[in-house]
């Protein structure tokens, strides 16, 4: 059994074991095993940027270790919590069909599992394959606990392109000097946004153009002219980033878990939550290449963290005994307001071939993502440092989702525990105004409340996520748990829904669990609700998620057992 123990560990470790930790033979990894882990989560001691600071991690490693699994696999993951804080671990993109008791989020499916308890997650693989990823689902705790999900084919069934003899796992992160729950309750009590991270990582680790990082920068030496598959994983707390390698073309083949046409770009986008597949081919001049990382920032007039991570792509032959090496080559990076290249790149994903979208609909959703301002009786108060006397607010259709504190909803659903959340989650805005135009202050501020939206087993659903200009307009990276959805249709500008859906791809649209709201936009989705549950969507930003960016599905039970959630586990934490 593998247990995930939360802790702080030393930092020193070797680099090539961390990124090349997963190259073993992939037929070492039998078909349909049970897999059994134990991850401990504990404070660790880190050092980064020249200073050493206290963090949280599993099993004394940042990021935290490679779950490497195949198709059909069940895990058994036994989570000790041996920190100072609440924790539950969400697995991020596996459906968990007819078991939310295994999906993670704290008092969504589960109370969090306290100091000095232990929880341990099961669950099966069920037709899926490629990068996904595992993370903290407790307030700020994914900022320093994360680590990649790999799903290789069952054994004997192919990959739809030639798979490269090495990959290695990519994980994109930030990295705050400070704690950054600390950070969090500095932004709780002010009302004001959140400092920023003070640099960004590959692998845990924030490059050479940091100071103090450069013996420490990742490396990832290949020979000319192989193939290798990078496992791209966005694990930054708030921040959607561009990526690239300096004079090499990338291949994307797989996103989120979903095989994609392949295509070839040259920078990447990609928003937290996300993950990315790409082939690259080692077929410049043998020298030393930058792979490298920044923000992409849509929010208008905000702070953001405007450092460069990077690793290096090292040809072998260019390394020879004895000389000096050489600087790497740099990455051209957009700018980091260019959203023409981020939704030019996004439009190019697609299936693999015809899909079976949802063409009657039965729930035609309509909800507007964005931030909000609630007005302070005493605004010069220290609780009130947003703008203009307020305190940062963020809602869906205008509720601000408060989570529950006294049991989780699924326990709540379950053990017919009465007041603890409605079902009357608005399907449309409950005002409508121009959404992307000049709103009126008096709409800026949101209610609140803990709202759901009952779906009956195998309806056909279609959300439009409409963003607004209510404070700014921003990209905000959407995650629907225990479902993978079509993106149908996007556009800038107010949805028109007399002309828009003309538009919509319902041949081979590209399947995705998370999808960003262009900025000042739109984004259309569609899905079967099979999945019975109650299933949280929300923005990945995790600044977002804690202001109310958020709001939960109750999909019922269908007919019979195959269509029902499954009784919860005995040891499931209480609150």
């Amino acid at each position: 059994m593998e247990t995930f123990k939360l802790g702080v560990k030393p930092c020193c470790y070797s680099l090539l074991l961390a990124v090349f930790g997963l190259l073993a033979s992939l037929t070492s990894i039998a078909d349909a095993e049970t897999h059994y882990h134990q991850f401990v989560v504990q404070p660790t001691p880190v050092t980064r940027l020249c200073r050493t600071r206290n963090r949280i991690t599993v099993n004394g490693q940042f990021p935290g270790p490679t779950l490497a699994v195949r198709n059909g696999d069940t895990l058994v993951i036994r989570v000790i919590n041996s920190a100072q804080y609440n924790v539950t671990m969400h697995w991020h993109g596996i459906r968990q069909l007819q078991n939310p008791w295994a999906d993670g989020p704290e008092y969504v499916t589960q109370c969090p599992i306290q100091p000095g308890g232990t929880y341990t997650y099961r669950f099966t693989i069920i037709d899926q394959e490629g990068t996904l990823w595992w993370h903290a689902h407790s307030r700020w705790l994914r900022a320093t606990v994360y680590g990649a999900l790999i799903i290789y084919p069952k054994l004997g069934t192919p990959y739809p392109f030639h798979m490269p003899k090495r990959e290695v796992p990519i994980l994109l992160g930030e990295w705050w000097n400070r704690n950054p729950m600390d950070v969090l309750r500095q932004s709780q009590f002010t009302g004001a946004a959140p400092n920023v991270s003070d640099a960004y990582t590959i692998n845990g680790q924030p490059g050479d153009l940091y100071r103090c990082s450069n013996k420490e920068t990742v490396r990832i030496p290949v020979d000319s002219g192989e193939t290798i598959l990078l496992r791209l994983i966005n694990s930054a707390l708030n921040q959607e980033l561009f990526f690239a390698i300096a004079n090499h073309k990338m291949t994307v083949v797989a996103a989120d878990a979903l095989y994609t046409k392949p295509f070839t770009t040259q920078v990447i986008m990609i928003g937290p939550g996300q993950t990315t597949d790409i082939l690259l081919t080692a077929d410049q001049k043998p020298a030393r290449y930058y792979m490298a990382a920044r923000a992409y920032e849509t929010a208008q007039n905000a702070a953001f963290d405007n450092t460069t991570t990077t690793a290096i792509l090292e040809y072998k032959s260019a390394c020879k005994k004895g000389l000096q090496p050489s600087r790497p080559i740099l990455s051209q990076l957009p700018a980091f307001n260019d959203t023409a290249t981020a939704t030019a790149f996004t439009a190019k994903f697609r299936s693999p071939s015809k899909v079976d979208v949802p063409t009657q609909i039965d729930h035609n959703l309509f909800f507007t993502v964005g931030f909000g301002l609630n007005n302070c009786t005493r605004p010069n108060s220290p609780r009130c440092q947003g703008p203009n006397g307020t305190r940062f607010a963020a809602s869906m259709n205008n509720v601000s989702f408060v989570f529950p504190r006294r049991t989780s909803l699924m326990q709540a659903y379950y053990q017919g525990v009465p007041g603890v959340f409605t079902t009357d989650f608005p399907p449309v805005p409950p005002l409508q105004f121009d959404y992307t135009g000049n709103v009126p202050r008096g709409l800026w501020q949101p209610s609140t409340g803990t709202k759901l939206y009952k779906l009956k087993y195998g309806s056909s659903v279609q959300i439009v996520l409409q963003d607004t200009s209510i404070v700014t307009t921003e990209d905000h990276p959407m995650h629907l748990h225990g479902y993978h959805f079509y993106v149908v249709g996007s556009g800038f500008g107010n949805f028109n829904p007399q002309t828009d859906p003309a538009k919509f791809n319902l041949i081979d649209p590209p399947q995705r669990n998370t999808i960003g709201t262009p900025p000042g936009g739109w984004v259309a989705i569609r899905f079967i609700a099979d999945n019975p549950g109650i299933w949280l969507m929300h923005c990945h930003l995790d600044a977002h998620i804690v202001l109310g960016l958020a709001m939960a599905f109750l999909v019922e039970n269908g007919v019979g057992a195959s269509q029902s959630v499954i009784p919860p586990p005995a040891d499931l934490p209480r609150c």
